[in-house]
């Protein structure tokens, strides 16, 4: 009878393990859905309510006062400044560290402090960033709001986001490359820049497109550095208007005009990350497709 049992127990723990496995699919394709339902709620949601808002008028004049039509072009203005300067900012600092952890931070300890700073920036809550800049450059100048403190603000999320990616493509270039060159005499700053940072370049760029999907949205760090402004201003030492801060605020209003214009605006900046998000995952996949 105990040859029997030990005979039978092969096919009771396979039935078993089927059973698990079959009880562990069906919760994750539930799990997907569900998350799936929310995602697809919100997004009909934004579309329903932002489309309302759509005409000419969003990108072709400025926020308006209550009770009035207007549009978000000097929101459009200011965002598009304050990332394209965070970008700038952030990008040439993060390259410049991603590179320098790459060659020449494996080897010594100083490499893993900074990876590891690194990671807590990556995780900081934006709006500590934003109190940051705020104590260290809008109260050292008289408490003056300015689109340049809200790039600075917005450059620190964008700077531990170059440097881990900058970092991770240099690293996935064969040593054979470095060899090669190295070989033929070639200086280490010609080797960084003519051979690795070319084969890796569509990854450095799909990390900084990451980086602006991200800062797009950020509202949290302009409510203490770039404030507001009503108006069009092209200075960016003084305050200037973004979307996601008149989205806040006009979200939040009693007047229908202002929250039309606030879901009109949630909408084209949607869309907008959305677009940066398929261009970044089209370039990383173009990258393997050419490595293969």
């Amino acid at each position: 009878m105990s040859v029997s049992l030990f005979r039978a127990s092969p096919g009771r723990l396979y039935a078993r393990r089927r059973i698990v496995n079959v009880a562990a699919l069906l919760l994750s394709c539930a799990t997907a859905l569900f998350g799936l339902f929310f995602l697809g709620w919100i997004l009909w949601t934004l579309a329903a309510r932002g489309i309302a808002g759509i005409d000419w008028n969003l990108f072709t004049r400025m926020t308006p006062p209550p009770l009035q039509e207007g549009g978000l072009a000097n929101a459009f203005f200011g965002s598009a400044v304050m990332c394209a300067l965070a970008i700038a900012i952030g990008t040439p600092l993060g390259i410049a560290a991603g590179t320098w952890l790459a060659e020449y931070g494996n080897a010594r300890k100083a490499g893993t402090v900074v990876r590891f700073v690194n990671d807590i920036l990556l995780s900081a809550p934006s709006i500590v960033l934003g109190l940051f800049v705020y104590t260290l450059y809008v109260m050292q100048t008289g408490g003056s709001f300015s689109a340049f403190a809200g790039a600075l603000a917005l450059a620190f999320i964008v700077l531990p986001v170059v440097v881990r990616t900058t970092d991770e493509m240099l690293r996935l270039v064969p040593v054979q490359m470095r060899e090669a060159a190295l070989s033929l005499g070639v200086p280490q700053w010609k080797v960084t820049v003519q051979v690795l940072y070319r084969s890796a370049s569509a990854g450095i760029l799909t990390g900084i497109l990451l980086a602006l999907a991200r800062i797009s949205g950020e509202t949290a760090p302009l409510l203490f550095t770039a404030f507001g402004n009503q108006y069009w201003n092209g200075n960016v030492f003084q305050p200037m208007a973004s979307v996601p801060v008149v989205m806040y605020q006009f979200a939040g209003s009693p007047y229908e005009s202002w929250q039309v214009l606030a879901w009109a605006g949630a909408l084209v900046l949607t869309v907008f990350v959305l677009l940066v998000s398929l261009t970044a995952r089209a370039l990383l996949l173009r990258n393997r497709i050419t490595h293969d």
